[in-house]
């Protein structure tokens, strides 16, 4: 059987992904015997994914590759705990995924990975490339592979930019990662500086270097976070900002902007590399994270 006869199925199955096939990813033709076949049948069958899911799925497992899968170091309780120090490189979160955001060693800049090829902001805006030796104390990566694109309209602040994708994502109770792309009228963004001695992430934040972007062409690098999962990383929408000419990036604080274009990664699997640093190993991790997460968030006023 050839897999790019995948859209005839048995009665009562599921046909498969149609984004895979208008060129949003490679296909894939091929020849597989008549046990795989039915195999493949049946994990659709039983899973309620379509096939081009199935293979991809099973295909990347078989590779060592975690598509769909979110990579995240150390929890967001930890950050506002100030657990600053860094527990693995950029080296490690490059095997991991290719599209991300996060912070550095001290909650040094802010942490942005495009197309496998990471980043730090620092004070300003200012962008220099990371090297694979830098360590991360937080950070959240995934393959990125869109399973959805839409365009977006033009909107005036960044919540008028989350209502429209409100509309987008399948789920209130599912993680995905966003990537918009275009040109923006203006950013309002921040960069983290080096936290002090003894300091959480209210207090580092606080004297935080914040900026404004106008008319720049670049990404914004996101992830959508369930409530439940507060504890875990930061609720609701979290994005980083690079321009397409490296020329500013940084955390961000609001936007205007449209049209543009966004692409969806739905995840599936959640991994979490608990720090084994001193630091995290004796914090106190038991206390409600998500008014401090909100306050660390925001806008100084």
């Amino acid at each position: 059987m050839g897999l790019h006869d995948a859209g005839s199925l048995p009665q009562g199955g599921n046909r498969p992904d149609r984004i895979r096939s208008e060129g949003m990813a490679p296909r894939l033709n091929c020849d597989v015997s008549d046990g795989v076949w039915e195999a493949l049948h049946a994990e659709s069958e039983r899973t309620g994914d379509g096939l081009a899911r199935v293979v991809d799925r099973n295909l990347s497992s078989a590779l060592g590759l975690d598509r769909h899968s979110l990579f995240q170091v150390s929890t967001s309780t930890a950050l506002v705990e100030g657990v600053f120090r860094g527990a693995v490189t950029v080296g490690d979160l490059r095997r991991h995924g290719d599209f991300g955001l996060g912070t550095y060693d001290g909650l040094d800049g802010e942490l942005v990975m495009v197309d496998g090829a990471c980043y730090r902001v620092g004070g300003g805006g200012s962008v220099a490339a990371a090297d694979d030796g830098w360590e991360v104390p937080f950070a959240v990566v995934t393959r990125f592979v869109p399973d959805d694109a839409s365009a977006l309209a033009s909107f005036a602040t960044l919540a008028e930019l989350e209502a429209e994708l409100d509309d987008l994502r399948p789920s209130e109770n599912v993680f995905v990662g966003l990537r918009i792309e275009g040109r923006f009228a203006r950013l309002s963004l921040r960069a983290a500086c080096k936290a002090g001695a003894g300091e959480g992430l209210v207090a580092a934040t606080s004297h935080q270097s914040e900026f404004t972007a106008r008319d720049v062409d670049g990404t914004l690098v996101g992830f959508w976070t369930p409530i439940y999962a507060t504890a875990v990383n930061v609720p609701g929408y979290h994005f980083h900002f690079l321009a397409t000419d490296h020329s500013v990036g940084g955390h961000v604080l609001d936007a205007h902007a449209g049209p543009l274009e966004v692409e969806l990664h739905v995840e599936s699997d959640l991994h979490i590399a608990i720090p084994q640093t001193a630091e995290f190993l004796q914090a106190d991790l038991s206390g409600d994270a998500a008014e401090a997460l909100r306050i660390a968030e925001s806008p100084r006023t």
